[in-house]
């Protein structure tokens, strides 16, 4: 009988499968700090693989409530730059992060999954300084968007 090589993601997803519920929580409250979604998606374990797990991830990020939301902006942490980024950058992106905080009340939320270093500066610059001009409801929809694509991102590489 021949045996079947099973993806490098098995192990893992095994792992958060059977876990205990909170350790499983820790480990998507780390993709996502919202406790509505941590605990839909841990409640609805054992997933048959990583693009179900992450499906239902993107489903429940959909479905967050303005408090959840709330809750997950309060926690993000500010984009990082990479390591050899100029000084003056900095300020730059640092007086942007502030407008943008002062307006909305909530961190600037951006994906910058398969960006090169090179390009994340000019990206982030870019999407803050445009995201200034949106209305504050508007904005706090593409802040769930940018949310959601950065669970996914880091519940893939979670796992």
């Amino acid at each position: 009988m021949q045996t079947r090589a099973t993806p490098a993601t098995a192990a893992p997803l095994g792992r958060f499968n059977t876990a205990p519920a909170a350790e499983a929580a820790l480990t998507l409250l780390a993709c996502l700090h919202s406790h509505a979604w941590t605990h839909r998606l841990v409640a609805h374990r054992p997933y048959p693989d990583l693009p179900a797990l992450l499906a239902a991830a993107d489903e429940a990020a959909y479905d967050l409530s303005p408090d959840d939301l709330t809750e997950a902006l309060a926690a993000e942490p500010r984009p990082a730059l990479p390591e050899d980024t100029y000084a003056a950058a900095h300020t730059a992106l640092n007086a942007a992060h502030a407008a943008y905080e002062s307006r909305f009340g909530h961190v600037f939320a951006i994906c910058l999954a398969g960006l090169s270093p090179d390009e994340t500066l000019n990206h982030v610059l870019t999407a803050i300084r445009s995201r200034l001009n949106n209305e504050p409801d508007e904005e706090r929809l593409v802040a769930a968007e940018e949310l959601r694509q950065l669970a996914k991102t880091r519940l893939a590489n979670a796992l």
